[in-house]
């Protein structure tokens, strides 16, 4: 019977072992945080709307101000720029007679963000196949009860002058990609929280309006 026991011993510490990992992973706030809406919009504000879906032109053609005219336009390079909205949601629902009321101490306030890119094909090296991910500052309060929403800047100046961006100034390819952008805060007593949400981008050198 001793290694029936022992057997059933090492089990329970590896069931053990696995739950408590999944609690570490999920954090000690008492919320979750949670992404209602990502989307994007080019940096030349006149063109196009905010989507889940953003077109990153890599240079962009502009008639103004002078010295930059309809005969002569300037060649241009914008950043792009995201937009989220943030809530907060309780990890202990509690009951349909007995709801849980996160308090004001449950507010989460975002102070960084950092996008990744990726594509489907698995070709992810950053400055070969894909942009460099890079980490910004946003900072903003997720009330109880409310949402936050928030601007950000998706693609970065530089990234259009690196490669492998730079190369479709002269080029009809489109990088097909995907953003994963993770937001990381704090509730009120100190608990680290984040949330991590994707939406595409495509890289190329489109028409100008």
């Amino acid at each position: 019977m001793r290694p029936l026991h022992t057997l059933a011993g090492i089990f329970f510490l590896a069931t053990l072992t696995a739950s408590c990992g999944s609690v570490a992973r999920q954090g000690r706030s008492s919320v979750y945080l949670v992404i209602e809406t990502l989307q994007g919009q080019r940096g030349a504000s006149t063109l196009g709307t905010p989507s889940g879906t953003l077109l990153s032109d890599v240079q962009t053609m502009v008639s103004s101000p002078a010295p930059c005219t309809a005969t002569a336009p300037c060649p241009t390079v914008f950043d792009d720029f995201g937009a989220v909205s943030l809530k907060i949601s309780p990890k202990d629902v509690g009951s349909t007679t007995n709801p849980s009321a996160p308090s004001t101490n449950n507010e989460v306030t975002i102070t960084r963000y950092r996008v990744v890119f990726r594509r489907a094909d698995g070709r992810n090296t950053p400055g070969v196949d894909v942009p460099y991910g890079f980490d910004g500052g946003v900072t903003g309060t997720v009330p109880v009860g409310g949402s936050l929403k928030l601007g950000f800047e998706l693609v970065r100046h530089i990234a259009k002058f690196e490669a492998p961006l730079v190369q479709l100034i002269a080029s009809p390819t489109i990088i097909t990609t995907i953003a994963d952008v993770t937001f990381y805060g704090r509730d009120i007593v100190g608990n680290e929280v984040s949330a991590t949400g994707s939406i595409s981008v495509n890289f190329g050198n489109f028409g100008d309006l």
